[in-house]
């Protein structure tokens, strides 16, 4: 089934791996695909692959068993919460959902070399999809990023660069060089999303085919947001769910740009965080993530260190061992519980995006 792409004005692409930005500079997304009935799931695979019949293109999977990840009842302090553990992905953390799809895509399509840029956990996935698909990778990453993140990414046979400055100055020196190899980035390439959309799927029909109420996840670009967005509406356009959850997004106060965004006003100067997944201060989809959360009647909240800091003690002594990163969305919880917008009796699920083994050195310095 033929497949397109578009950008936020509406202008269509043909759908096609190489392609990761429109004419313009501007990011780009799948046209919404048919959303499934429960009896399309292929639930004789085990992994996101079997939510294929909503994905484009005729891909032969690049797959090393990601999604299908638990879903954890818990209770924090006066919420009942579902903790969906994204770490048991192959290489401990979400990303792996997007790489699968974006990798499986870009392999389709001949690629033999591919260029990315991270601050570690989008490397290190897409360094081990591309093994599996024997790509040779080069993954630009921040110079202060986790060694732990660098070592996985060089154990999977990228090649490894630290770019010295920021999140962003990394970002722009992979742009820099898309012209002269193909450009897979996490952060702008459509089949990434296509990935990370498995998750509402997934979750979908974690909860015996009904969508949970509301979904509160950590956002540094937003893929997951996007990828609720995508999946959610797909489904939702499908019948098979009667609403969108609330889509309750957090970040670092240190860098919050879409809490900013979405609130209406100048975010707070910038300044080193431990949830070092998030420190993106200018996301290429920012608009997009803001109507997402919008449309969801959703909201955002911006978290200090301290309680990062504190909410993964506090998920350790769950048996929870989260990066800081993913942390950030539980300290969220109690956030959006005096907002109202975590609700008794309802379903909500806290997305927990990637390990703690990911970022050892930062966690050290938290529980000692």
């Amino acid at each position: 089934m033929p497949y397109w792409y578009t950008d936020e004005r509406g202008t269509r692409y043909p759908g096609d791996p190489l392609r990761w930005r429109g004419d313009d500079g501007a990011p780009l997304t799948v046209a919404p695909r048919p959303g499934l009935r429960p009896d399309q799931v292929e639930t004789g695979i085990r992994s996101l692959w079997r939510y294929r019949a909503a994905l484009p293109g005729d891909l032969r999977p690049v797959s090393l068993g990601e999604g299908c990840t638990p879903l954890v009842p818990q209770v924090w302090g006066d919420a009942e919460v579902r903790f969906k553990l994204e770490w048991f992905g192959p290489t401990g953390s979400f990303k792996d959902r997007g790489s699968s799809v974006m990798v499986s895509a870009l392999a389709g399509a001949g690629v033999k070399e591919l260029l990315e840029d991270s601050s570690g956990n989008g490397g290190s996935s897409v360094a081990a999809y591309s093994a599996a698909a024997g790509i040779a990778a080069t993954v630009l990453a921040p110079e202060g990023t986790s060694p732990a993140k660098v070592l996985q990414a060089r154990a999977y046979g990228a090649a490894v660069e630290l770019v010295p400055g920021t999140r962003d100055d990394t970002a722009a020196e992979a742009v820099r060089r898309s012209g002269r190899t193909t450009y897979a980035s996490h952060n702008w390439h459509p089949f990434f999303l296509q990935g990370t959309k498995t998750l509402a799927y997934e979750l979908w029909e974690d909860l015996g085919f009904r969508a949970p109420d509301a979904v509160v996840t950590v956002a540094g670009a937003g893929s997951i947001v996007l990828g609720c967005d995508l999946g959610f509406g797909e489904l939702l356009a499908a019948g098979s769910i009667t609403r969108l959850p609330r889509l309750l997004v957090a970040q670092p106060r240190n860098c919050s740009p879409l809490d900013a965004a979405f609130h209406d006003r100048q975010p707070p100067a910038f300044a080193p965080t431990i949830a070092e997944g998030t420190a993106i201060r200018r996301p290429v989809r920012l608009p997009q993530v803001v109507a997402a959360i919008r449309r969801s009647g959703g909201d955002t909240a911006a978290i200090e260190e301290d309680a990062i800091a504190a909410a993964a003690r506090r998920l350790a002594s769950l048996g929870l061992y989260a990066e800081p990163t993913s942390a950030t969305a539980a300290a969220a919880i109690d956030v959006f519980r005096g907002r109202g917008a975590i609700r008794p009796g309802e379903t909500t699920v806290v997305v927990l995006t990637g390990s703690g083994l990911k970022a050892a050195d930062k966690l050290r310095e938290l529980i000692g």
